[in-house]
């Protein structure tokens, strides 16, 4: 089972930078904890230094991440703002087929409310559905 980590980065920041990631080391926890031999894909971690890529080497790595999300079982995304590149992860995820779930407080946000099965407000709410086998009936992989 791969589950693909989508979430903001860089956001609507102006200068160059990456905004808080922390979220996903507790995403990928609570993940691996449920499903300890499900394979968890963070962009962030296969590209730690993308805000210094140059041009070819962004689209690559944009349009790589693009397509990871659509091989993936499922899609969590976490959008505490609006982000761009994880809207589109997850447009080309919904259009796949592949569930998508978000942690957003943009619980009317429509790219959130129309591509995303289920909407969380936050982490802790998305982590109590974790923990009571949300994820297994949202893949079918429960009676």
């Amino acid at each position: 089972m791969q589950f693909f980590l989508a979430g903001i980065m860089q956001g609507s920041l102006v200068e160059m930078g990456i905004l808080d990631q922390s979220y996903r080391d507790a995403l990928r926890d609570l993940l691996l904890t449920r499903f300890p031999q499900a394979h968890v894909l963070c962009p962030l971690e296969l590209n730690p230094d993308s805000v210094n890529y140059g041009l070819a080497e962004s689209r690559a790595c944009f349009f790589s991440m693009i397509q990871e999300a659509t091989r993936s079982d499922l899609v969590v995304a976490y959008l505490p703002s609006a982000s761009m590149g994880t809207a589109v992860e997850m447009y080309a995820a919904y259009q796949a087929g592949v569930p998508v779930i978000s942690i957003s407080p943009m619980q009317e946000n429509w790219a959130i409310r129309l591509l995303s099965q289920m909407v969380f407000p936050s982490l802790s709410e998305f982590e109590a559905f974790v923990q009571a086998g949300g994820i297994e009936r949202v893949l079918g992989l429960s009676d």
